[in-house]
């Protein structure tokens, strides 16, 4: 079967090895690409468009995980030429990221280093899923069941750990100068990621903290606070709209702020009517 393929490794060894076994396993498989951490992941398989995507979990900034899911938020569905979403199989050495990956959404995962048997079995359920997606969908299509079916399994992968915590965080302590000050998160009306800070946003206020919004999420009150957008969380009493554009793409009217607040194809499933 004819097929292009990138690779996703921050080790170049290893992603010349495993190109070397595809060669032997796949000899029909075009790379037409490597890359070394999870932006340049996302910026050539959405420029290139490949049938797979061999994503290293652990890479510098994005993890292969973090990637896949701003790929599939980002992935084109309205364009004539849209192409199916790629298949993902992860690579690591982690055994528990592995098989978190493998139930969650790849089509398979691998373990480092790769092994020649393993790699065979994996390109044959890449090539059974590839085939299986030419003969009931030959044509480009805005409703692409692959890329629904990533959406769906990267937010349950995505999701939150439950906190140890015996209640969710009442108080948001933030560096103001020389000062803290303390904030009732019963004030909050949004958390957004902003480079090495997270934005907390009142009606009245702005202040930044230093907790990556990946650790604050588990503390936070998951019933309350929704999480829209990779690096975005909003207070769900607080929306009042829900406004869908000429392509599709949400956001929200949220009371006390002066913006909308866009939402990923990652998380638009939560808003739909009762």
């Amino acid at each position: 079967m004819n097929a292009t393929a990138l690779i996703a490794e921050d080790e170049p060894l290893l992603a010349a090895a495993l190109q070397a076994e595809l060669a032997q396993a796949w000899p029909a498989l075009r790379i037409v690409a490597t890359v070394g951490h999870g932006a340049a992941a996302v910026e050539q398989t959405l420029a290139l468009q490949p049938d797979v995507v061999f994503m290293d979990i652990r890479m510098p900034g994005q993890t292969g995980l973090e990637a896949a899911a701003e790929l599939a938020d980002e992935w084109p569905v309205d364009s004539p030429d849209a192409t199916p979403f790629p298949a993902l199989v992860f690579v690591t050495a982690y055994d528990q990221y592995a098989v978190q990956a493998f139930e969650a959404q790849a089509v398979d995962y691998l373990l480092k280093p790769v092994q020649a048997a393993r790699l065979e079995k994996t390109v044959q359920r890449v090539q059974a899923l590839l085939a299986q997606r030419r003969e009931a969908f030959p044509g480009t299509t805005t409703q692409d069941p692959a890329l629904d079916l990533a959406v769906e399994k990267l937010r349950a992968l995505l999701a939150p750990a439950a906190s140890a915590a015996p209640e969710p965080l009442r108080v948001i302590q933030a560096g103001v100068g020389n000062q803290i000050r303390l904030l009732p998160v019963d004030e909050v009306l949004c958390f957004e990621a902003a480079d090495k800070y997270v934005r907390v946003l009142t009606q009245d206020a702005e202040l930044l903290i230093r907790t990556p919004l990946k650790d604050l999420l588990p503390q936070l009150d998951q019933s309350v606070f929704w999480q829209v957008h990779r690096g975005t969380v909003v207070r769900a009493t607080a929306v009042r709209t829900v406004h869908r554009d000429e392509v599709g793409k949400l956001s929200l009217e949220v009371a006390g702020l002066k913006e909308r607040v866009p939402v990923s194809r990652l998380y638009a499933g939560r808003f739909r009517a009762m």
